[in-house]
């Protein structure tokens, strides 16, 4: 699984931007697909803020981003976006994306928690600076 994130930058707080999760050769027809970010530096965990079912269009939000994120799927099913509203300095993070066939039978907060263990492809993953 090739996926490449884009999107990231530098914008002020109360912004917006739309990140975007591209699958190299194939489709996220059945897959599930999340996003998650991590402070370089700071010995965090990558943490899970959302991922959509694409089989099912079910989607999933932790509580860092519910009520200002949308994940959603283009019409070819081969780039996953991630739209966040009212951005916070505390967003400031590289964000990256996973993904893996589970088919429709599993919740997209599951497939986060799986994805977390499991996936081993992770990619550069793309800046996100949020300015106050």
């Amino acid at each position: 699984v090739l996926l490449v994130e884009s999107g990231g930058g530098l914008v002020q707080a109360g912004g917006s931007l739309t990140l975007s999760c591209a699958a190299s050769g194939f489709s996220f027809d059945d897959y599930s697909v999340a996003w998650y970010r991590q402070v370089p530096g700071t010995g965090t965990e990558r943490e899970g803020i959302s991922c959509i079912n694409v089989s099912n269009g079910e989607t999933y939000y932790s509580a860092s981003v519910t009520g200002r994120a949308i994940i959603s799927t283009n019409s070819a099913k081969n780039t996953v976006y991630l739209q966040i509203d009212s951005l916070k300095p505390e967003d400031t993070a590289v964000y990256y994306c996973a993904a893996a066939y589970y088919g429709p039978g599993i919740t997209p907060d599951q497939a986060m928690l799986n994805l977390k263990a499991h996936f081993d492809s992770w990619g550069q993953g793309t800046q996100v600076t949020v300015s106050s």
